[in-house]
């Protein structure tokens, strides 16, 4: 059975960083992915990391946002740099093993980006 639990969150300034990690209790080879949901909004896609080491990211964080594999760790990381209001969000860590369905989610860790 594989776990993903999110640690790294907490209140920052605007511009300021935070760096995230979802410790990986198990093994995940396949697409490792960053989500977050701001309140009273759906939960969307951040970043997405594959086995071969692509990355992809939501349009407004390109460029600030790195998402990326510690391996050890065993953790999948994101780190945030340049952060606005709009980052706040809880985020989610998401692993989806090659060849399966379904995947698996972490709980989240709150960030909040605020003066």
């Amino acid at each position: 059975q594989v776990q993903l639990v999110e640690s790294g969150g907490g209140l920052v300034q605007p511009g300021g960083s935070l760096r995230l990690s979802c410790a990986i209790r198990g093994s995940i080879v396949g697409i490792m992915q960053w989500y977050r949901q701001a309140p009273g909004k759906e939960r969307e896609f951040v970043a997405t990391l594959t086995p071969d080491d692509n990355t992809n990211y939501l349009y407004s964080v390109e460029g600030r946002f790195t998402i990326f594999r510690d391996g050890a760790k065993n953790s999948l990381e994101l780190q945030m740099n340049n952060l606005n209001v709009e980052d706040t969000a809880v985020y989610y860590c998401y692993g989806l093993p090659s060849g399966a369905l379904e995947g698996y989610w972490g709980r989240g860790t709150q960030v909040t980006v605020s003066s």
